[in-house]
């Protein structure tokens, strides 16, 4: 089974499309973020459909009014992407703007540590916004597996856990996957390695082991 996404978050498309297309065979799906659709146009999610055939996941952290996620989210899902990520904290209405289009992932906490002051707090009250929900995922810090543990504890069954931080933040793929993850999430160790093959079949067998 493979659960490792690819984070291509660079700005070049000829770059992006080689660095998907290598690692393809390791991955289970391809995320892209802001840098990349500023970069190369929102046209790369269909262009990395078509090279890899493998989902992907706009990571937009849509965090706004019910209409102008809807707006976005519309086009995101129209040019092929499978999920998109969406920000809890707006509320219910805002979600359920991107979930009547397309399959959703919500972000109950993130990896980088500033994520302790605010977001953190909140983890609770957005478990239980995305249990009455239930979208496809979450986004869970695997800089912090304890958390990863305890949000798996309180999510419903079903509700995928999808964990950045991997690799350049300091998480550790095998604590992580212990912990509860579904999905290891790893950006800057694939793509700004001199064999990005080589390190997403590194981290693919790593991820087997466990």
């Amino acid at each position: 089974m493979k659960r490792l996404i690819l984070a291509l978050d660079v700005y070049e498309r000829e770059r992006a499309l080689e660095i998907a297309e290598c690692t393809a065979d390791y991955l289970w799906a391809v995320k892209v973020n802001w840098p990349l659709i500023i970069g190369s146009g929102l046209g790369i999610v269909t262009e990395l459909k078509q090279v890899t055939g493998l989902p992907v996941i706009a990571d937009l952290k849509l965090a706004d009014i019910p209409n102008t996620n809807g707006l976005i989210a519309r086009r995101v899902f129209g040019a092929g992407a499978d999920y998109v990520i969406a920000h809890g904290f707006t509320g219910r209405d805002s979600v359920k703007a991107v979930m009547e289009l397309g399959e959703t992932i919500i972000v109950v906490e993130m990896s980088h540590p500033g994520a302790r002051e605010f977001i953190q707090p909140a983890t609770d009250k957005l478990i239980e916004l995305t249990n009455e929900l239930e979208p496809f995922g979450v986004i869970a810090p695997a800089t912090r597996p304890e958390r990863v543990s305890y949000i798996r504890s309180r999510l419903k069954d079903g509700i995928k856990i999808l964990t950045p931080g991997v690799g350049a933040q300091g998480g550790k793929a095998g604590e992580v996957l212990k912990a509860g993850a579904d999905y290891i999430i790893v950006g800057r160790s694939i793509y700004e390695s001199e064999n990005p093959r080589e390190s997403a079949r590194r981290l693919h067998e790593e991820i087997l082991g466990v």
